[in-house]
């Protein structure tokens, strides 16, 4: 009962989908790129637990964290939503970031990773289930989800760290500090989704302190600090991930070694070569038999397989599944180069000394 009135209100994160019949009672938030099926009673709160099924059974939500990080389907989402931004103007108003792994999504699944391993430790491993905050938790879903966010967040952090000394030549480990020093002091902390634009609270936070002051007076300078923002966003994610790094793997960047940039390198790979095979054989369960069901009216013999792969195209020349392993083996190249780059550095610096 409203007995103040009704609040019909809801926030859906970036990527978020429902199915037909679903249902959510006001006001509940649904975290980024999370599936809702079935109906639910209770308002729920996942805003830390993205990429999650969030499932009704017998008027109970279940939630199952992590697992779309899983799904061919999020791949091809994100895939697909750039593809359809048709704006040609050389000015586009509207700043908007397609992202997958970003810090704004990557700090939900450390908290979410951080609640999961503390709902486990306070309940115990040998529960069937768990309960969080008006929703069901799976204890195979629950270990799968921690390990499935540690991947992500790998992958993520290794990227950064990757993209900032692919292209460098270093000596020393002085060196390699050096490259990894952030570019800019805004960054660390909480990410917000402005409709689109990805960046840090603190650097949105600034903006709006200069429009309050006088300093930003004009929609044109607000538009050309929303634009500074969006422009400065790889910048900024350094900085986060540099903080972030710290924190997950345990050692400052200032004082990183080319021994720590291989070991987190090593994550990297794994990490990312793990999510490319569950993606590899998610998208293979498309061509199951199951799926031929509804193929194959006239004929018998093959003629169902053969009407399938008519509309379809067969497994192995799919565009998605192609591109799943040439991403595999660009990555794991990418890895090899890196860590013979920063073993090269351990060498000219036992050399020099």
């Amino acid at each position: 009962m409203y007995k103040l009135g009704p609040i019909h209100q809801g926030i859906m994160e970036r990527g978020g989908k429902t199915t037909s019949d679903s249902y959510l009672l006001w006001p509940s938030r649904i975290g980024a790129f999370t599936l809702v099926m079935g109906r639910h009673y209770k308002h729920c709160d996942t805003t830390d637990f993205p990429f999650s099924y969030l499932i009704e059974s017998q008027d109970e939500s279940i939630l199952v964290p992590a697992i779309n990080l899983k799904s061919i389907g999020t791949i091809r989402d994100t895939q697909k939503w750039p593809g359809r931004d048709n704006r040609t103007d050389s000015n586009l108003l509207d700043f908007i970031n397609f992202n997958l792994l970003s810090p704004y999504t990557i700090h939900k699944m450390m908290n979410g990773r951080r609640k999961l391993l503390s709902i486990r430790e306070s309940s115990g491993s040998s529960a069937s289930s768990y309960s969080y905050d008006k929703m069901k938790i799976e204890s195979r879903a629950l270990d799968r989800g921690i390990e499935l966010y540690e991947m992500a967040i790998w992958k993520f952090l290794g990227n950064s760290i990757i993209t900032r000394l692919q292209n460098g030549k270093f000596k020393t480990d002085t060196d390699i500090q050096k490259s990894l020093e952030p570019d800019s002091p805004f960054g660390k902390g909480y990410w917000v989704d402005l409709s689109g634009l990805i960046c840090p609270y603190e650097a949105l936070d600034k903006l709006l302190v200069s429009i309050e002051n006088g300093e930003l007076t004009s929609l044109e300078e607000v538009n050309s600090a929303l634009a500074a923002l969006h422009k400065n966003y790889y910048n900024y994610e350094w900085t986060w991930a540099a903080d972030a790094l710290a924190g997950f793997y345990g050692k400052s960047i200032a004082d990183f070694t080319a021994a720590d940039v291989i070991a987190v390198v090593e994550k990297w790979k794994k990490s990312v070569l793990d999510m490319d095979r569950f993606l590899y054989e998610d998208a293979r369960k498309e061509f199951s038999m199951s799926k031929m069901i509804g193929f194959g009216v006239d004929g018998t013999n093959g003629a169902r397989e053969e009407d399938f792969a008519q509309v379809r195209g067969e497994f192995v020349n799919n565009k998605t599944v192609i591109a799943i392993c040439e991403h595999m083996d660009k990555k794991e190249k990418l890895g090899n180069e890196i860590i013979a780059l920063m073993k090269q550095s351990m060498v000219q610096a036992e050399i020099a000394n």
